[in-house]
């Protein structure tokens, strides 16, 4: 089939859709399955954001953040079904260059000529959009109330879409100057690095944070902080070569190209990132200094991930983990307390790496990415540099000032930041029932008891990794033992005799109490809620219990 026929037929299928979808949809079976696959993958960066978020918090506010990323799929993406793609991309008769109104509550009929490419359409932005929404929990971590961030995570919706429909709808203002952003760096990591500053301002430092200076808190789990990396690294390939939206005729080769160019700059900003370390600590090497500084090239790459060459790529991503990693202890020393760093991460490599396609972006023939434009570096003037400069405007005043708003009226319905007793006992128990063992937990509740705060929602809360019934049978055993040891020695003490061990079985010592109830006989164990026998000296199982 040549091309005119396969463009006629599509025309065909548009016409007789319920929906018109842009153009960039338009999707052949083999372009619907790679999104599909990418759509997939991009999904198990929830679970990179999850381990190393809860790595990089206290013990006893793991659970909470992981509790967090769970919420941001469930409720974001609910909305972004109801409202959240049909504010992007919907295409009624009431949108405008600010929103797109229309295609809400997603729902094309069987019959529909392109129900497979709108599901995948919405599926692969769907993976964006609560990406964006679980940047920001890491910035709020260890001191939000868990009710009012499901409140800010049902909303925060609209704090993404918006401003996606600017960059990749038709009808956004910036996509009609001609603004480039291939997978993002923009619209998901700019936005929620800013949504992340703003929140982490508003909520206020983490108790105690900086009575000890400005030096970075202990990781409460260093290795699921690395283990996070790497799940978030996975799926970095496919949220990049993934935006080509396709395989079909030359975008397999500019996916290819994404996805090395995306290593690439991950290598660069590596590479850079491990230096700074090294100079900084005295030979030395932080966690977080090399993590937050291969994200930070990652996120650097990905508004151009196909337009670079690969020299330009580790440029690009050596600038971005260092702008991540200088920015970090910056932001602390305003007293922005970011636990994970997300502010440094995507809001500055953010927006670097918008800034970055003004500089060094090729013309990707045939491709109509950049509109027949290229970089300033390139010789394409400076009419792209000063359209991308315009987007990070646009896109950080929109992120930090619809945040700030939001959690303005959040807080008006339910208070965004937890009480303090609440924060000194870890969200994982006030708010999951949740109770670790060896975490200072008995040293916090001693702290509050002068001050009588209630805490009979949590007191009888049993640590994890313990089985309560468990524990009562080893009680009952204790106790039985115990009377049987007081039995004994009331018999020995005794002035008449009896014949023989009316127990007939060795008398326990205390010593052997002490040590436990394990015996290598478990004839020997005394047996709760046994039969008395009226020949208790033929019993060798029997124990007395009241």
């Amino acid at each position: 089939m040549d091309n005119a026929t396969a463009s006629a037929l599509k025309g065909i299928g548009r016409n007789h859709s319920n929906y018109v979808i842009p153009g960039l949809y338009d999707l052949s079976t083999e372009d619907t399955n790679w999104v599909l696959t990418s759509s997939f993958i991009i999904f198990t960066m929830q679970t990179g954001f999850g381990m190393l978020e809860s790595g990089c918090v206290s013990i006893k506010n793991e659970v909470n953040i992981m509790m967090k990323n769970v919420i941001d799929i469930v409720l974001g993406g609910f909305t972004y079904w109801l409202f959240g793609y049909g504010m992007s991309f919907g295409r009624g008769p009431l949108s405008n260059p600010f929103i797109a109104i229309g295609d809400f509550l997603l729902d094309p009929p069987v019959g529909d000529a392109l129900m497979g490419q709108i599901f995948a359409a919405f599926l692969f932005q769907l993976s964006f959009a609560t990406t964006a929404t679980t940047i920001v929990s890491g910035a709020m971590a260890e001191r939000c109330n868990f009710k009012a961030y499901c409140l800010f995570s049902f909303l925060n919706t609209a704090v993404y879409c918006i401003p996606a429909g600017w960059v990749w709808g038709e009808h956004g203002f910036l996509n009609k100057l001609g603004a480039v952003d291939i997978a993002g760096s923009g619209p998901v990591h700019l936005i929620g690095g800013a949504s992340a500053f703003a929140s982490a301002a508003m909520l206020g430092p983490r108790l105690g944070r900086y009575s000890e200076g400005f030096d970075p808190l202990p990781l409460g789990n260093p290795v699921n902080a690395c283990m996070g990396l790497f799940v978030l690294w996975w799926g970095w390939l496919a949220f990049n070569s993934g935006s080509t939206y396709g395989v079909s005729g030359a975008k397999w080769q500019y996916a290819a190209r994404a996805a090395v160019m995306t290593m690439m700059g991950s290598f660069g900003g590596g590479f850079t990132s491990s230096i700074y370390s090294f100079w900084r600590h005295d030979g030395g090497m932080d966690i977080m200094d090399l993590i937050n500084g291969v994200l930070g090239s990652l996120v650097s790459i990905t508004a151009g991930c196909f337009l670079y060459r690969a020299w330009e790529a580790l440029i690009i991503g050596a600038i971005g983990s260092l702008l991540c990693v200088l920015a970090m202890p910056l932001f602390d020393r305003m007293g922005v307390d970011d636990p994970v760093g997300a502010s440094a991460v995507h809001g500055v490599s953010g927006i670097w790496g918008v800034i970055a396609v003004g500089l060094f972006a090729d013309n990707p023939i045939p491709l109509d990415t950049t509109n027949g434009r290229m970089g300033l570096f390139k010789g394409g003037g400076w009419y792209l540099l000063g359209i991308q400069t315009l987007s990070v405007l646009c896109l950080a005043s929109w992120g930090i000032c619809s945040t700030f708003l939001l959690l303005y009226v959040i807080n008006k319905i339910i208070p965004i930041r937890m009480d303090p007793h609440e924060e000194l006992l870890g969200a994982d128990l006030t708010e999951h029932r949740i109770r670790h063992s060896q975490i200072g937990l008995s040293r916090a509740i001693s702290a509050l008891a002068p001050i009588k705060v209630d805490l009979k929602n949590i007191a009888g809360v049993q640590p994890i990794g313990i089985n309560p019934g468990h524990e009562r049978s080893i009680d009952q055993l204790r106790a039985a033992d115990d009377k049987l040891y007081q039995w004994q020695s009331y018999l020995e003490q005794s002035p008449v005799k009896p014949p023989g061990n009316v127990f007939s079985r060795r008398p326990l010592t205390r010593e052997g109490i002490s040590e436990g109830f394990y015996r290598p006989n478990n004839n020997e164990f005394p047996v709760i809620g046994a039969t008395i026998s009226h020949e208790l000296d033929k019993d060798p199982n029997f124990a007395w219990v009241d």
